[in-house]
């Protein structure tokens, strides 16, 4: 035993040496894959080598049997050894956790992320993660770029440890380039003072003429001063040119040496940055020319290339009123198609326009230098007047009358659009407000007309008279009912249907509406897709419409020597339109899809173009006072808008009118289509038990609606408890009120009617709710959202309110 202990106090030594230089050797392996640099891993390695045998001859083992141990590592170590100017060096371990980092990597990402979960864009992130995955099996991944803002860095990643148990993640800057920063720094620097020395004058200029940087002696020759700062000024206000077209400073004007620019575009020259030379900035080089008059010519052609690529719509005329030059966008704002302008300005005018723009030419030409306005109507839209602006030059060789023309047609086309769409949405908000207090109204003259009905029988001297009471006010509800069609307000009751069957439903009704003198035509496309829409509601489109084309055949006929002519035909047609089609018309209103188009044209008196834009505004009317409210055509657009089509009306004087309405191919979705399985299925009914009467409470501000919904119910038999408003209705359930259900309308002072519900619903969660409104039944859903309700439409009838809520509580 004692021998076998000697032998291990004898060997102990040996292995305290190795595993000392096994540990030494591992940490100076990290250290320099960390680091990049072998003398610090070495000289790391010698000091450790010799403190660790100061420290074995101090504390030389005692026992046989003493174990040497390994210290906790001091990462600040490695992190202070890792610190570099010139790469940011992150450490992390298998589970993603952040080691250690130089301040670099915390200046540029912060201490909150480690790799590879760093702040980069997506497409970086997405590459960068991948990266790691591979270094992690492999042992190294590099990524050439990742991108945060406006900063880029090259990566390299390398796994190390004694286990390999870290990955190593080293970032390198990589410079980008602002070309046209970079350019102007350059001219107003050091590169521009060594042109300035050679007399070569130098600038930056915007693709709008504006001054980025300009070298001193640009600077001396347009302003006197070298020192001046011209960021901002414009360009071609420092420059003029003589009638050889010699180009001078203004400030010298003819006394000064004439110059010759070189134009030079600030763009990538080798494609990589993808730069527009046409959307870029410009280099110019202005050179003294102390040649003949002629060579100056090649500096005109420079300035009209800096024209060509301002916004501003520009063109140049010389004495006799010719046009020598006209960019783009002055082409553009005129109409002229063609990228040759025209000869003269007066070309592109209207007849009545031409001798008064060419006046005007010949008098900027000729007089003293001056500028103003002149009004007149383009070939391209004689209808919108613009402002053409003239100025008499001087100093740009045969040019003598500057014009300009900014493009407004479509500034002008969206405010008209604007306007009008504010004007239709404060008129449709007020008839919507209209029609919901009228039918307030109705519903208190029509129930009590059923109250007092009930005590009259046929032949009573009152009951003809009651009967005609609530025939006008059925037809005072139509009226409304056409005011919330107009706001797109209306209760509709879409379903999925082919408009050939709506057209067939409606055919006899309009043979009859429209007479024996007129024939109805009906056409029909093959394959027609299915649309989604409430079919009452279209059966009113085309009954409008069919009233309209009727008046006016009627009309045109009776123009034409009497009623008892012919030839009036009205025509209904159904179209099938693809997508193809609908990107073929380039509509800008229109959106690109496939649609079912319903087609109503006649033969009649036609619409005034004046007129036909207006059509569709609430009451506007083309037929004389009296006959028309204006309402019809008006209602057909809110039905159309509401049920997420469009309508557009063609027509020619004493021809023929055509509307055409736009209807989407309905697409069912999955739920859609899920529930119309469900719906094929048989159902079983489960209604609760319900064998008439019941506790009501009654909620309505309004005292004559109240009192005559109150009178109905009590006389089914209902116990009816009234409130003026939520609050008094909600009061009603906290006092430990019993009922089977509440009837109450939606918009009330105070307290409305779905705030009621909820807190009512918090009280009483199975308590169902009739909500009356006039007001659409979907714009309800939508805002109130209460689970168990019910909708009545107002104006109702004593008889509906009592079936409506007979229904409801059958569980109907």
């Amino acid at each position: 035993m004692a021998s076998v202990a000697s032998d291990n106090a004898k060997g102990a030594p040996l292995r305290d040496w190795l595993v000392l230089g096994g540990a030494v050797a591992a940490s100076a392996g990290l250290l320099w894959s960390v680091s990049g640099q072998p003398l610090i891993a070495g000289g790391f390695a010698a000091g450790a080598l010799v403190i660790g045998a100061g420290l074995r001859l101090i504390a030389r083992p005692v026992v046989a049997q003493e174990v040497a141990e390994f210290g906790i590592p001091d990462w600040s170590v490695t992190n202070a050894a890792v610190e570099r100017s010139d790469a940011g060096i992150a450490i992390t371990d298998r589970a993603g956790r952040l080691v250690c980092a130089n301040a670099l990597m915390g200046q540029w990402f912060g201490i909150a992320a480690a790799p590879p979960r760093l702040p980069l864009d997506k497409p970086s992130a997405e590459a960068l993660e991948a990266a790691s995955r591979a270094a992690w099996r492999d042992g190294s991944a590099t990524l050439d770029a990742v991108v945060s803002g406006t900063s880029m860095w090259r990566v390299e990643i390398s796994r190390a440890g004694r286990g390999e148990d870290f990955l190593v993640w080293r970032l390198f800057p990589v410079a980008t380039h602002d070309l046209v920063r970079e350019m102007a720094g350059h001219v107003a620097g050091k590169l521009g003072r060594a042109l300035a020395r050679e007399g070569i004058q130098a600038t930056v200029v915007t693709p709008e003429g504006a001054i980025l940087a300009a070298n001193p002696m640009f600077a001396q020759r347009a302003t006197g001063d070298p020192a001046t700062d011209l960021t901002g000024a414009d360009f071609v206000s420092f420059l003029a040119s003589d009638e050889a077209e010699r180009i001078f400073y203004t400030r010298e004007a003819r006394k000064g040496t004439p110059v010759r620019l070189v134009h030079l575009p600030v763009a990538d020259p080798d494609g990589i940055a993808n730069i527009d030379p046409a959307r870029t900035a410009s280099l110019f080089l202005l050179i003294d020319n102390q040649g003949g008059v002629g060579e100056v010519r090649a500096g005109l052609p420079q300035i009209e290339a800096l024209l060509s690529r301002l916004p501003l719509g520009l063109a140049m005329t010389d004495r006799d009123g010719r046009i020598l030059f006209a960019n783009a966008a002055f082409l553009r704002a005129a109409g002229h198609e063609d990228t040759i302008p025209p000869p003269y300005p007066s070309d592109l005018v209207i007849k009545e326009d031409k001798g008064a723009l060419a006046d005007a030419v010949r008098r900027y030409a000729q007089g003293t230098p001056m500028a103003g306005d002149v009004a007149v109507r383009l070939r391209s839209s004689p209808e919108e007047p613009v402002s053409l602006s003239l100025a008499g030059v001087r100093g740009l060789g045969e040019g003598a009358v500057l014009l300009s023309l900014k493009d407004s047609s479509e500034e002008t086309r969206l405010k008209r659009e604007i306007a009008q769409a504010t004007k239709m949405q404060a008129v449709g908000q007020l008839a919507g407000g209209v029609a919901h207090d009228f039918n307030n109204v109705l519903t208190a003259i029509i129930g009590y007309c059923d109250l007092m009905l009930m005590r009259h029988t046929p032949g009573d001297s009152d009951y003809d008279d009651i009967q005609q009471v609530k025939a006008n006010s059925n037809r005072a509800a139509s009226l409304t009912r056409q005011l919330l069609a107009f706001s797109r307000q209306q209760t509709l009751r879409p379903q999925v249907l082919q408009l050939p069957d709506v057209v067939a439903e409606v055919s006899a009704l309009l043979k009859r509406l429209i007479g024996e003198k007129i024939v109805l035509e009906v056409t029909h496309d093959r394959d027609l897709g299915f649309v989604r829409a409430d079919p009452t509601q279209l059966e009113q489109v085309l009954l409008n419409l069919a009233v309209n084309a009727r008046d006016a055949i009627n009309d045109k006929l009776a123009a034409k020597g009497g009623k008892g002519g012919s030839g009036g035909v009205l025509k209904l047609m159904t179209r099938r339109v693809t997508a193809a089609d609908v990107r073929a018309m380039k509509s800008e209103i229109l959106p690109i899809g496939d649609y079912t188009a319903l087609v109503v044209e006649d033969n009649g008196h036609g619409i005034k173009p004046n007129q036909i834009g207006k059509i569709f505004e609430p009451f506007f009317t083309t037929k004389e006072k009296g006959k028309g409210t204006g309402l019809g055509l008006s209602t057909v657009y809110g039905i159309v808008k509401q049920s997420g089509g469009f309508i557009f009306a063609e027509s020619e004087v004493g021809k023929f009118t055509r509307f055409i309405m736009y209807l989407p191919v309905h697409v069912p979705d999955a739920a859609e289509t899920a529930e119309a399985v469900k719906a094929a299925q048989p159902k079983v009914e489960v209604k609760r038990e319900w064998s008439g009467g019941g506790r009501i409470l009654l909620v309505e501000d309004e005292d004559t609606v109240r009192a005559v919904a109150e009178r109905a119910l009590a006389r089914q038999g209902y116990e009816v408890t009234t409130a003026a408003d939520g609050e008094e209705g909600l009061e009603a359930i906290t006092n430990g009120g019993q009922f089977d259900l509440v009837v109450s309308d939606v918009v009330m002072p105070s307290m409305d009617g779905p705030a009621m519900a909820r807190e009512i619903r918090n009280l009483k969660p199975d308590l169902p709710f009739l909500f009356m409104s006039g007001y659409a039944e979907e714009n309800l859903r939508r805002d109130i959202d209460i689970p168990n309700m019910h909708f009545l439409p107002k104006p109702f009838s004593v008889q509906q309110i009592a079936e409506a809520v007979e229904r409801v509580l059958r569980g109907g």
